[in-house]
């Protein structure tokens, strides 16, 4: 089969424009970037039309080095439905330069299952992250410069907690001296980088529901505290108009396609594993605007971008989906089951048994919400009858739904079957209201427990000294009733990577809460998380390459 840019720089893509007119947009409100792409004003979001449209997440089961396909899976749905007559549109987050230069690869689905133009949505895209690294790095410039001039005074902070960010993987950078050679260079303190999707203005952005209240969250933004031990915002250093006139553009969602002509929006890009892990609210409800039906997933496992994306996002914007879809393969499945990696694309009904405890717990926690569940099986070749007979029955016993998807190997058409079950469950026994896995009253520490008991399966949370100082902060400034963001590994139920499977019975280590007061939540890192990756051996970067005009490489 053709490599996924093979098959990206092959289809013959419809004009932006056409795609817009399609989904009735007028051209004033299209922002062409190129014939290809374009940003859709945000104002077009129709909260009627978005109420009356069928919200659909796509999540999957914990990681493996096998792979899941859940952005895969999520194109390929919408591109199924298209082909069973539904007007359906994706609505995907955007991918980061690290990871496409270093271990994971782009993010536009795969195989007949893409978004395109992929080179340009994989690299720069529309400018989108580009902006928020520079109103982030804006922010730290204005407050070294506020630090500069009043330094000696009672103005100047005892303690900044902003960092500056950068959209690459750069271990170096985690850990910094700045202001160093003289005092004309600045005051010298320990700083470091984060990666964009890391930062608080990518969380920002992706909550805003309109450019007043994108304003409002920027300015709320704690940066540190004053000598006296008082909170000092982005409000208070007075910037916050400055910062928001570097977004104005980049809030506005940007409008791409499937291979298949399809709509899709794509914006925004916060990693699941750091930050919660959606696109934004924005482009959603764009998509639901324009939608009938509006396919968008969480990033990593269910325990991490679905708990956020329903508990954080879903409450925040006041959506919820009518189904979820659950990815997940037999590779992955024995991989969980403890089948060594040589060995999960044989025959192994034993193995696959043992990794379904994965499956069943991430099963359980969406259906906890009141989800109703479709399980989607990514098939391949190597798949025999015997393990999709016995999974169709698995899932029959404990109330899911069950569908196969070809939908990398064979587009729209392998996804059909897949299409079919969504809309039966949409039509005939859609989610209920949602229920919140914790209560905005409860306090952090509860919140994050009743996380790890509900959800992770673990008995209970042990907070360091620096947790239980900055919890100490947290409730001085009255941010208890905030909604709480776990970072965490996403190969585990556990914060330790190794405890793959089905992890129970453990304490999480809570390291820090950090206060993401623009955001509107607080970052709970557990174990040894880090906010700014480093790069592989041999990252993807070495792979990539232009050859007669053309991008090579970017998978």
């Amino acid at each position: 089969m053709k490599t996924d840019i093979e098959i990206a720089q092959e289809v013959k893509m419809r004009l932006i424009t056409e795609i817009a007119n399609e989904l009735g947009i007028s051209g004033q409100q299209v922002i062409p970037y190129g014939h290809y792409k374009a940003k859709i004003k945000y104002k077009e979001i129709n909260e009627e039309r978005v109420a009356a449209s069928k919200l659909i997440l796509v999540t999957a089961i914990t990681p493996t080095k096998a792979g899941i396909g859940k952005t895969t899976t999520s194109v390929a749905l919408a591109q199924g439905l298209k082909k069973i007559g539904k007007n359906a549109i994706v609505a995907l987050r955007e991918p980061s330069l690290g990871p496409c230069f270093g271990m994971k690869g782009g993010a536009c689905g795969g195989g007949y299952s893409q978004v395109v133009p992929m080179e340009d949505i994989n690299l720069h895209f529309t400018g989108d992250f580009h902006a928020i690294t520079s109103a982030n790095n804006m922010i730290s410039a204005l407050l070294d410069n506020y630090q500069y001039y009043n330094r000696g005074t009672g103005k100047a902070l005892k303690q900044i907690t902003w960092r500056r960010v950068l959209d690459v993987n750069d271990r170096s950078l985690r850990f910094m001296l700045s202001g160093l050679n003289g005092s004309a260079n600045g005051i010298p303190q320990e700083t470091g980088f984060d990666i964009t999707p890391a930062s608080e203005i990518m969380a920002i952005f992706c909550l805003a529901t309109s450019l007043d209240d994108l304003r409002k969250r920027i300015d709320n933004i704690l940066l540190g505290y004053t000598f006296d031990n008082q909170p000092f915002t982005v409000g208070d250093l007075g910037v916050g108009g400055s910062i928001t006139v570097l977004l104005k553009d980049a809030l506005n969602p940007n409008l791409v396609q499937t291979l298949e002509g399809g709509a899709a929006f794509i914006h925004g890009g916060p990693f699941a594993n750091i930050a919660h892990g959606c696109n934004s609210v924005m482009a959603t409800k764009m998509a639901m605007t324009y939608g009938d039906y509006v396919i968008t997933e969480a990033g990593f496992g269910a325990d991490l971008g679905a708990e956020k994306f329903l508990n954080i996002k879903c409450r925040n914007a006041g959506i919820a989906p009518k189904a979820s879809v659950l990815v997940t393969t037999s590779q992955a499945l024995k991989m969980h089951g403890g089948v060594p990696l040589e060995g999960i694309k044989k025959p192994d009904m034993k193995g696959l048994q043992n990794g379904l405890k994965n499956l069943e717990r991430h099963l359980e926690n969406l259906q906890s919400f009141g989800q109703s569940v479709v399980v989607a099986f990514n098939q391949y070749h190597f798949d025999t009858e015997e393990e999709i007979a016995y999974l169709t029955n698995w899932c029959t016993e404990r109330g899911a739904d069950f569908a196969l998807n070809d939908g990398f190997a064979s587009g729209g058409n392998g996804a059909a079957a897949l299409a079919k079950k969504v809309v039966e469950v949409v039509e005939q026994k859609p989610s209920q209201a949602l229920t919140y896995t914790y209560e905005s009253s409860d306090t952090i520490p509860e919140k994050i427990r009743k996380i790890v008991t509900k959800i992770y399966r673990g008995k209970d949370i042990l907070l360091s000294k620096t947790a239980e100082n900055s919890l100490k902060k947290i409730n001085e400034l009255d941010l208890g009733h905030l909604p709480v963001c776990i970072a965490k590994t996403q190969y585990s139920f556990s914060d330790d990577a190794a405890q793959i499977g089905v992890a129970a019975d453990f304490t999480l280590n809570i390291e820090n809460l950090i206060i993401n007061r623009g955001a509107g939540f607080i970052v709970a890192v557990a174990g040894e998380i880090m906010r700014m990756p480093g790069l592989p051996k041999v990252p993807q970067a070495i792979y990539i390459d232009i050859v007669d005009g053309k991008v090579m490489g970017l998978s």
